[in-house]
C-alpha cells in the first residue's frame, strides 16, 4: 500500500468494492451514520487508534483513559478518532510464550492499517511484545504512524524494600528457593509486586522497547518513561493524537523514521541503557521489515565504543520512573551525542539532534551518569560467535558476574523445558557450582517457541549453599527484568539442527568475552558422528496459526520473524 491521495480521504478511503464506488461511499456513509457522526465528522480525515487492550493484559488496563485522551488530541486537530482493537499480547498469560504470537499480531495490525479507512494511524501499545508487533506491521503497511506506549508501573514497598515488577520478583523468588523467606513472606511479596498500571518498573523488555522507540524517533521526546499513572502520560496521549493528525498526507512514513541509521541510534542507546537481551531479537525483525539488516558484528562494534550509563535495575538500583524524572531519553542521548546519527528525523517534525538541543540541562548524576564517568565503560550487551554458536549468541554482560566471562568447564546438560523442571532441583543432581548448565530444545523452531527460559534457575542444592550465579547457556531467551551470566539465542538452535542439539553432559565448553567466542571443546569428527545419529526435534503442526508458526519462523538473529513478511516497506 502507498499512500496515496487518490485512495481517497477519511471516510471514502479504500472503499469496500461492491462494482459501484459511489454505492460504496454512499453505503459506508450510511452505516457510519448509525454511529451517531455528523455530516461534519464524516467529512474529516481519520486517525485510527490501533490499541492493544485486554482482561488478559494487566500493563494495559489504563488504556480506555489513554484513548480518550488521544480522541481529544485528534478532535481539536480537525481530525476524527477512530479506535479499533488488534491482538493484545499479556506477557505472562500467554501458553508457550508470547513472543510465539508477536508476528500474528504484527500481521493483525498490518492488515486492519491497511484495510480499514484511515489517514494516520496512532499505535497505543507497552507490554513487551506489543510495541514491536504494532512498529513491524506499521512499517509493513507504510501508512504514517506514531507510536504510544502505556508508560511503566509505579513502584510498591515490603517493609524497608522498594518493590518494581519483574527483577524484585525474581530476586525474593531466588531468596524463597535458597531457604531465606519462607511461604508467608513471598506470598506477601506477592500481592506487592506490581501495584499499579504499566509495564515492569524497571529496564526490562518493554521499558527498553519504549526507550528505543523514543530513540528512533518514532514518538515524542520524553514519552518512553512518564509513568503509566501521571496525569504527564495522558497530556502525553492527548499531544499525540494532534502530532498524528498532523501526520496526514505527509512522508513520515515508518519506513523514512525507521532508517539504519536510526537503528543504530536505538543499538547505541541500548547499550548505553543495559537494556534488555529481547531487544536485540525486536530490532532484527523490526529492520527485516524495513529491508534491513541487524549485524550482531556491528553491534560489538557499537558496544566497544559506548559506556553504560544509566543505572538502573536489573543491572542497577533504580527504576523506570526515576530515569524519567532524572531527564529521561533526552538526556542519555546528549551523554551519548558524538556516537549517534544526529541528522536522523523524528515523527515529530526535528532531527535527534535538535531534540538533544532542546532537552532540559538539569541531570539527575546518580541515575544518568556523565560519558567521562559511565558505571562501565563498554555497552551492556555483546554476541558471542564460535561453533558452538555459528550464527551468535547473546550476552547481557552488564547483568553478569566478569569473574565467569572467562572459563572453561564441564556442562550438565537439560534435553527440554521438562528435562530441566525434572532434575534441576534433585538432590542427587551431578552438578557442581564450577559447571556451566545447558537448555536445549527451547529454540524459535521448538515446541517451546524460545520462552524466557534462558534464566535458569540454580540447582536448589547449589542455592542453599549459598551460589548466587553460574554461566547458563541455551538457545532460549531471558526476561529483560532478569540477572545473571546467561548466554542466550544460541544459533541455530537446536531443534532446527544445531550444534547446542549436539552437547552432551560432562563435555567442556569454554566461554570468552574478551574474544566474543563461545567453543564446545569436542573435536569435528566427534560432532559429525553424533550428527548421524541425532534427529532434531523441530516443532510441527497440522493447522492454524501453529502450523503457519512452525513453517516460517526464522532464527533469533534474524528476529524470529517470519520469512515473508521481511523485506521492502510499503509506503
Amino acid at each position: 500500500m502507498t499512500n496515496d491521495k487518490t485512495k481517497g480521504q477519511g471516510i471514502a478511503r479504500g472503499l469496500t468494492n461492491y462494482g459501484d464506488p459511489d454505492f460504496s461511499r454512499y453505503l459506508r456513509r450510511s452505516f457510519a451514520s448509525s454511529m451517531g457522526y455528523s455530516r461534519e465528522m464524516l467529512d474529516r480525515p481519520i486517525v485510527g487508534i490501533a490499541h492493544a487492550a485486554s482482561g488478559f493484559n494487566n500493563c494495559h488496563r489504563h488504556f480506555p483513559e489513554m484513548i480518550e485522551a488521544v480522541k481529544r488530541g485528534v478532535l481539536a486537530s480537525g481530525g476524527l478518532p477512530v479506535e479499533f482493537p488488534t491482538i493484545s499480547l499479556g506477557e505472562v498469560f500467554l501458553s508457550p510464550t508470547s513472543l510465539k504470537f508477536r508476528n500474528l499480531m504484527s500481521m493483525d495490525v498490518e492488515e486492519m492499517v491497511r484495510a480499514q479507512p484511515m489517514d494516520s494511524v496512532v499505535l497505543l501499545g507497552g507490554c513487551d511484545k506489543t510495541v514491536p508487533a504494532q512498529l513491524m506491521g506499521a512499517l509493513s503497511a507504510g501508512l504514517p504512524a506514531i507510536q504510544l506506549v502505556a508508560g511503566p508501573m509505579s513502584t510498591g514497598r515490603h517493609k524497608e524494600h522498594r518493590l518494581g515488577a519483574c527483577t524484585d520478583c525474581r530476586r525474593f523468588w531466588q531468596q524463597f528457593r535458597a531457604g531465606e523467606i519462607d511461604r508467608e513472606e513471598i506470598d506477601t511479596v506477592e500481592r506487592k509486586l506490581a501495584s499499579t498500571a504499566g509495564t515492569c518498573a524497571v529496564m526490562g523488555t518493554a521499558s527498553t522497547m519504549a526507550s528505543l522507540t523514543e530513540a528512533m524517533g518514532m514518538m515524542p521526546a520524553m514519552g518512553a518513561g512518564i509513568p503509566a499513572v501521571s496525569a504527564d502520560r495522558l497530556r502525553m496521549a492527548e499531544d499525540t493524537g494532534r502530532i498524528a493528525t498532523g501526520l496526514i498526507g505527509s512522508d513520515l512514513t515508518p519506513a523514512s523514521i525507521m532508517t539504519a541509521q536510526a537503528f543504530e541510534n536505538a543499538v547505541t542507546v541500548l547499550l548505553a541503557l543495559g537494556g534488555s537481551t529481547n531487544a536485540v531479537l525486536h530490532l532484527a525483525a523490526i529492520a527485516g521489515r524495513a529491508g534491513l539488516t541487524l549485524d550482531l558484528r556491528r553491534l560489538n562494534e557499537l558496544s566497544d565504543r559506548t559506556p553504560v550509563l544509566v543505572d538502573l535495575k536489573p543491572t542497577g538500583d533504580y527504576y523506570m520512573e526515576d530515569l524519567h524524572y532524572a531527564g529521561g531519553i533526552p538526556a542519555v542521548m546528549r551523554e551519548l551525542r558524538d556516537l549517534l546519527h544526529l541528522d536522523a528525523r523524528t515523527i515529530t517534525g526535528e532531527t535527534i539532534g535538535d531534540r538533544i538541543e532542546a532537552a532540559d540541562d538539569w541531570v539527575e548524576r546518580k541515575i544518568i551518569r556523565p560519558a567521562g564517568d559511565p558505571i562501565r565503560e563498554t555497552g551492556g550487551l555483546v554476541a558471542l560467535y564460535g561453533n558452538l554458536a555459528p550464527n551468535g549468541a547473546i550476552l547481557k554482560r552488564s547483568a553478569a558476574d566478569p569473574a565467569l566471562f572467562e572459563k572453561e568447564a564441564r556442562v550438565v546438560v537439560f534435553s527440554s523445558l521438562e528435562d530441566l523442571s525434572a532434575r534441576i532441583d534433585d538432590p542427587d543432581l551431578d552438578v557442581t557450582a564450577d559447571d556451566m548448565l545447558v537448555l536445549q530444545n527451547a529454540g524459535p523452531t521448538s515446541a517451546a517457541a524460545m520462552p524466557e527460559a534462558g534464566y535458569l534457575p540454580i540447582p536448589k542444592k547449589l542455592a542453599k549453599a549459598g551460589l548466587k550465579d553460574m554461566v547458563r547457556i541455551s538457545d532460549a531467551r531471558m526476561s529483560g527484568t532478569a540477572y545473571g551470566t546467561i548466554v542466550l539465542h544460541v544459533s541455530p538452535d537446536a531443534a532446527s539442527g544445531g550444534p547446542i542439539g549436539l552437547l552432551r553432559t560432562g563435555d567442556r565448553v569454554r566461554l570468552s568475552v574478551k574474544d566474543r567466542n563461545i567453543e564446545v571443546l569436542v573435536s569435528d569428527a566427534e560432532l559429525e558422528a553424533r550428527r548421524e545419529g541425532h534427529v532434531p526435534q523441530r516443532a510441527t503442526a497440522e493447522r492454524g496459526y501453529a502450523r503457519l508458526y512452525a513453517e516460517e519462523i526464522l532464527q533469533a538473529e534474524q528476529g524470529c520473524d517470519f520469512g515473508f513478511l521481511v523485506g521492502k516497506p510499503a509506503g
